[in-house]
This record gives C-alpha cells, sequence and structure tokens, in this order.
C-alpha cells in the first residue's frame, strides 16, 4: 500500500509539469521531473541523501542501475522504470547544477 502511495504521488509530480505553457514547461522540465526526487531525497536534506551537486553521469547511471536491478532498492527500481533516458538526462542536468549544501 505505501509504495502504490509513492508511486502516485510521484505519478503526481511528475504530470504537474504538464500543465504549463510550453515554453515554460520546456525551460523548467528538469525542475519539474526533479521535484518528484526531493518528495523523498528532500531539498538540501538528508533523509536518503541530497541529489544536489551530484554529477549528471553519476545520477544518469545510477538511474540506469536501478532499472536494470543491477543496484538493489526498495522503491527506485520501481520509480525509475518510469522514466525515458531523456528524462532521467534533465533531472540530472538540473540536479548537477545545484549546490549542494
Amino acid at each position: 500500500m505505501e509504495k502504490m502511495r509513492v508511486t502516485l504521488l510521484a505519478a503526481a509530480f511528475i504530470g504537474s509539469g504538464l500543465a504549463l505553457p510550453a515554453s515554460a514547461q520546456d525551460a523548467n522540465i528538469g525542475r519539474n521531473l526533479a521535484a518528484s526526487c526531493v518528495t523523498c531525497h528532500g531539498k538540501n536534506a538528508t533523509r536518503t541523501g541530497t541529489l544536489d551537486g551530484m554529477p549528471k553521469n553519476e545520477l544518469m547511471q545510477t538511474m540506469k542501475d536501478f532499472k536494470s536491478g543491477a543496484r538493489p532498492a526498495t522503491l527506485m527500481h520501481q520509480l525509475s522504470k518510469g522514466y525515458t533516458d531523456q528524462q532521467v538526462e534533465l533531472i540530472g542536468e538540473y540536479f548537477s547544477k545545484q549546490k549542494a549544501k
């Protein structure tokens, strides 16, 4: 039940970016996609480790490993399957530009 709630919550965050005008969506799509990550990882928090400042290629590889099952997880292996490679790249680009605190 909890996994379903988290998955639905993540889907709601992802979908929230779709209501923006096309120009705003294009400019903010990485940020909008990353909003679902902040639910668990926090913004400059340490609950499961902040993603701020994480190198783009490292984040992309980590997500690929979750998706393939090479990296074990409780939720990320399921959540990672909901993103395209392009979306993961946009998320990685966004977090790589954030300053870790």
